[in-house]
């Protein structure tokens, strides 16, 4: 009972997480890295990522919690074909229990997958009402489905992410919303070569670097983006496990 209980209060607390990131001028890339590294932490998964839909309706990686996760999603949409391609397509969460026993057009991911150590997966759509703009990927190391407890919470937490980045904006303001992802998707480009960058200057493991530059926004109430724009052009250099900034002339 008291494991239970601790376990919903973490999930209180990713709800109440998740909507104190809904404020004005909230960072999108931030919000989906939240709704990701919650779903790693307090799901029984072992990585997470999100596919975004761009302003043409092509899917692009925009946040995850390990490289290996990315690696996955990436293949996914070099091939146009896996659990995450076929949920955004459906609108429908898909679950594969056994990644191994894939194949066809799921070859591709299905061996990505398997050389990055996953066993099982589910994508959750990110959905409102008839529309959805990407989806959740819940990936995990060991064979097996998915608790029904642990669907139903990411599905929520999906569900407030979306909600969040539509902004509950009128779905007929199209070119507002489009503008919206397109930033997000343009600002994730940014933030990986960011991560390059102080992975290169700090001799660190690439999701150690990216760690880095979070904790340096967030310790200095600074949108992620902005500080890897910074970042990229050399304004700023980010020295240490400790995230200490030198600002550039």
């Amino acid at each position: 009972m008291t494991s239970k209980t601790s376990r919903d209060s973490r999930i209180l607390q990713t709800f109440a997480m998740l909507a104190d990131t809904l404020v004005d001028d909230y960072d999108v890339v931030d919000l989906l890295q939240s709704l990701v590294d919650a779903c790693r932490d307090v799901l029984d998964i072992s990585a997470a990522g999100i596919l975004l839909a761009d302003d043409q309706g092509e899917l692009q990686v925009v946040a995850s919690t390990s490289e290996a996760s990315r690696l996955v999603e990436i293949m996914q949409l070099g091939a146009q074909a896996g659990p995450c391609i076929e949920c955004y397509r459906t609108g429908a969460a898909v679950s594969v229990a056994s990644i191994a026993s894939v194949s066809g057009e799921w070859t591709a991911f299905r061996d990505s997958a398997i050389a990055n150590g996953f066993g099982a997966t589910d994508a959750v759509p990110l959905r409102l009402r008839d529309t959805t703009i990407g989806a959740l990927n819940l990936l995990r190391e060991e064979e097996g489905s998915t608790q029904e407890f642990d669907v139903i919470a990411a599905r929520a937490f999906a569900d407030v992410a979306t909600i969040g980045i539509l902004h509950e904006r009128s779905l007929r303001e199209s070119e507002l919303l489009a503008r919206q992802l397109q930033q997000a998707l343009q600002s994730r480009i940014t933030i990986e070569q960011a991560k390059g960058v102080v992975s290169h200057t700090n001799g660190v493991p690439i999701d150690d670097a990216f760690q880095i530059i979070r904790s340096y926004a967030r310790r200095n109430q600074l949108p992620l983006s902005s500080v890897a724009a910074r970042l990229v052009n050399r304004e700023l250099r980010i020295d240490g496990p400790s995230g200490e900034g030198i600002a550039r002339s």
